[in-house]
């Protein structure tokens, strides 16, 4: 009998990212029954998934080598007591089948009985015979061993060691995987979830439990009434997974309007050449005091300089909003920039204390199933990065395909990372431009999305300077594509 998996642990089992099962289903080639994927029809369109291929066992393998210690421990395998209590219910579960599978056989073999002795008292009845003949036979089939479903051990595995919980009532779904908590979780997969300090004293990531258990990770201080706790309500940045399914209900953010403007002071953490005329400045919030925003947003950043005064700068999160501590911000070599002068001039240095405002902006990633393409120029990959980053967490785009302008000598500044994004991923694809003209090198790009792109319907993402934006929107329009399909970002 064919095991039933949903969507997101199907994706799992064969290796595969969520947004290519949610294609084959969109084109038929995948059926759904009550939103579940059955193990032999997944096997019938991925043939050659096996446990080995899918890296389960080589993970498991990894934890087993002390070489690698307690981190990789703590990131692949939950708490011993959370594997405790998976384990626990898992067990519940197999003494449920067995008990079902005896009180099943103690009835057949009263249903024979039975029929023999209806045989004994008229032999000259053939019926009475056919019948007993019928039911050993039918309850022989039924205890023969059949061959094991590989997809159904591994899925048994899978809900040992990660967790899925589905969220209400979006029905959005995440893993919980090694020590991490709901609110870390959800945020590493991409989900706009609503939440504060992140350590147990706000109660803003306050959620209900609508199915499953949870365990509680660390001391928190925000209290909870005792009409919230009877309702099921917990907080996620304090707890983690203790079943292997859960679900959650909770709001999510829609969208820009539904982020609060934050200021956070955060200080310098890091600042690194990445190509000659390019540095990567790194800022860290306080642990109490994370930036909320989402990908593809700006903030303003302020420091005290001492020539200056007290000097703003507006400037695009190259990072993703999965990581809120640590803020990333690519600055080019330009003198008409403050925040260009005071980095390449080691005004501000590790340690640095730099004020935070935001977030602010629209551009950001809208929630659909088609295949997206980035089209960035220079600095117009920092937000670029993030929409990336954020859409890889999601796991439930078919591809991506980046297009990258460099009107000066170092403008590729961060293409080893775009390198190793198509090196690792199936469905993403780059090409890089160089031109100092950047009219001529729009189209450049244009020309290379007609060629690769245009047979298939696409949501479109440009940033750059905006000559380099309207170029290519309105290339994009006169091909057809709807202005909802486009989205852009001017810098």
């Amino acid at each position: 009998m064919a095991h039933q998996v949903s969507i997101w642990r199907a994706a799992q089992l064969v290796g595969v990212a969520r947004g290519v099962l949610q294609q084959q289903v969109r084109t038929g080639a995948l059926l759904l029954n009550d939103g579940m994927v059955s193990t032999e029809a997944l096997l019938r369109l991925y043939p050659s998934a096996s446990f080995e291929e899918s890296g389960l066992l080589e993970r498991v393998a990894q934890i087993r080598d002390e070489a690698f210690g307690k981190r990789l421990r703590e990131r692949l395998l939950p708490s011993q007591e959370v594997l405790a209590q998976r384990l626990f219910a898992q067990s519940q579960e197999l003494g449920d089948v067995r008990l079902h599978l005896q009180r099943y056989h103690e009835l057949v073999v009263a249903v024979q009985k039975t029929i023999r002795e209806q045989y004994a008292l008229h032999p000259q009845d053939a019926a009475w015979q056919a019948l007993e003949w019928q039911v050993t036979r039918g309850l022989s089939s039924v205890l023969a061993t059949d061959a094991v479903d590989l997809l159904e051990v591994m899925d048994d595995m899978l809900k040992i060691m990660t967790a899925q919980v589905t969220v209400q009532p979006s029905g959005h779904q995440f893993a919980v995987e090694g020590h991490a908590n709901l609110l870390q979780s959800g945020l590493h997969s991409g989900l706009r979830l609503n939440y504060g300090c992140g350590n147990g004293s706000c109660g803003m990531c306050k959620v209900r439990v609508i199915s499953g258990d949870v365990v509680q990770t660390q001391h928190f201080d925000y209290c909870l009434s005792e009409n919230e706790k009877s309702q099921g309500y917990t907080l996620m940045c304090c707890h983690t997974a203790g079943s292997s399914e859960l679900t959650l209900e909770l709001l999510e953010a829609g969208g820009p309007k539904d982020i609060p403007e934050q200021e956070i002071v955060t200080k310098v953490r890091a600042l690194t050449t990445v190509a000659p005329n390019t540095r990567l400045l790194q800022l860290q919030t306080p642990r109490t005091h994370r930036l909320r925003f989402l990908a593809g947003q700006s903030v303003a950043l302020g420091w005290s300089n001492l020539a200056q005064g007290d000097v703003q700068s507006i400037q695009a999160i190259a990072s993703c909003p999965c990581d809120d501590r640590n803020l990333l911000f690519f600055v080019a070599r330009d003198e008409g920039s403050s925040l260009a002068n005071a980095v390449f001039s080691d005004q501000l240095g590790l340690g640095d204390a730099v004020t935070v405002r935001g977030p602010m902006g629209e551009f950001v990633l809208i929630e659909g199933h088609r295949p997206l393409v980035f089209a960035a120029c220079d600095l117009g990959y920092s937000p670029i990065k993030s929409l990336i980053e954020h859409a890889l967490a999601l796991d439930a785009v078919p591809s991506l395909s980046l297009f990258w302008l460099a009107l000066r000598d170092d403008g590729h500044f961060h293409s080893n990372q775009c390198r190793a994004w198509s090196e690792a991923l199936d469905n993403f694809e780059y090409e890089l431009f160089s031109n100092t003209d950047i009219v001529a090198g729009a189209k450049e790009i244009a020309l290379a999305m007609h060629a690769n792109l245009f047979d298939i319907e696409c949501d479109f993402y440009l940033c750059g300077p905006p000559l380099f934006v309207d170029t290519l929107f309105d290339d994009l329009r006169r091909a057809g594509v709807p202005a909802a399909q486009i989205f852009k970002q001017e810098m």
